[in-house]
């Protein structure tokens, strides 16, 4: 996350593109593919379902989060979101990370 706040919209939005990327990056290296690839796109819809009934039960209560905060559970969604339409496009199966990352 950046200290500059940006001066407009779609500069933010950029900067939670970076955010959810390097997310991604983080937990690709610690997971792999396998668990998304034997799992499929219903299976990423569920694992979507289980972080909004998490984001759900928290905001209904107004409980602060002992693990995962709210906006990590949200880029985690995000993430999920994205996942899934790179699996629809079968690019998640096919490409790998770059070597540098």
């Amino acid at each position: 996350m950046s200290n500059k706040h940006p001066e407009y919209l779609d500069e933010a939005f950029e900067e939670v593109e970076r955010e959810l990327t390097q997310l991604f990056i983080r937990k690709y290296k610690d997971y792999g593919k396998g668990n998304i690839v034997e799992i499929g796109e219903l299976g990423i819809a569920f694992r979507i379902i289980e972080k909004l009934s998490r984001l759900k039960n928290l905001l209904m209560q107004n409980k602060k989060p002992e693990f995962e905060s709210l906006e990590e559970t949200w880029k985690d969604i995000g993430v999920y979101a994205i996942i899934a339409i790179l699996y629809k496009r079968s690019w998640f199966k096919k490409l790998e990370l770059k070597e540098d990352r």
